[in-house]
């Protein structure tokens, strides 16, 4: 990236056996981008057993002038996307899952509320299931209330301000997004833009919609009821994917 063009928005996407959805993130991130040449995507790679890195590399190679970059962490998702942070060049900040793609011009969208003293904040959430519960859930993400926030409606933050709170809490396995998006909450006035980035429902068609919104819900509650990084990661492992792996 030369002078001429500083960077707007560095982008930091975690992955763990992301091969399936990894290259249309990273191609929709650029396509939707208002200044494409102005943002770096930061690929963090938790140890991926499948084709991620690999597919990864291949995309760089065929298109070297795009601003992508591959990390290999390690794995949890908070460690992943801290790295990420760390190695970020703009001064804007934007996490977004492997599975969730952006909507049309959101570097823009970003940029301004930036410039309106936007420190922190994410886009409304559609799923991409056209189940009538999903539906009401997408819906629900337009009201600026903790407990309607969550990690795949990504999240942009200056990243002063993401310094300054110490990013993403590594006790953190699941929940990560909930503790950091807690205390950007304290420290600056958060915004809910009015786009939507759309979030793969993979989870609920492989587990089951009504019994994985269940231990979502018991997971949020318990959160909120101050159990411990490791009292939410037990629930997790026993009622939701016994052996998922720690940034799943």
């Amino acid at each position: 990236m030369n002078q001429g063009n500083p960077l707007n928005l560095s982008v930091v996407v975690p992955t763990l056996n992301e091969a399936n959805h990894i290259l249309q993130t990273i191609e929709t991130l650029f396509q939707r981008a208002v200044y494409p040449h102005r943002i770096e995507v930061i690929i963090v790679d938790g140890g991926s057993s499948d084709q991620t890195q690999s597919s990864v590399k291949h995309w760089q190679k065929k298109n070297a002038q795009k601003n992508v970059t591959l990390l290999q962490g390690p794995a949890g998702r908070a460690r992943q996307m801290n790295l990420g942070a760390s190695h970020a060049r703009a001064k804007l900040l934007y996490f977004i899952h492997a599975d969730t793609l952006p909507p049309e011009n959101y570097d823009q969208h970003i940029i301004n509320q930036e410039h309106k003293d936007g420190q922190a904040g994410c886009f409304r959430m559609a799923f991409d299931l056209p189940h009538w519960w999903l539906k009401i859930a997408g819906w629900g993400t337009r009201f600026n209330w903790k407990f309607c926030r969550g990690g795949d409606q990504s999240l942009f933050v200056r990243k002063t301000l993401f310094d300054q709170i110490g990013g993403y809490s590594e006790d953190y396995i699941i929940c990560e997004d909930l503790n950091l998006i807690d205390r950007l909450y304290a420290q600056t006035r958060f915004c809910v833009l009015p786009q939507k980035v759309i979030s793969s429902a993979r989870k609920y068609k492989s587990r089951g919609l009504w019994q994985l919104q269940w231990h979502f819900w018991v997971i949020q509650v318990n959160y909120r009821r101050g159990h411990s990084p490791a009292q939410l990661w037990a629930y997790y492992q026993r009622n939701v994917w016994p052996n998922t792996p720690k940034n799943e």
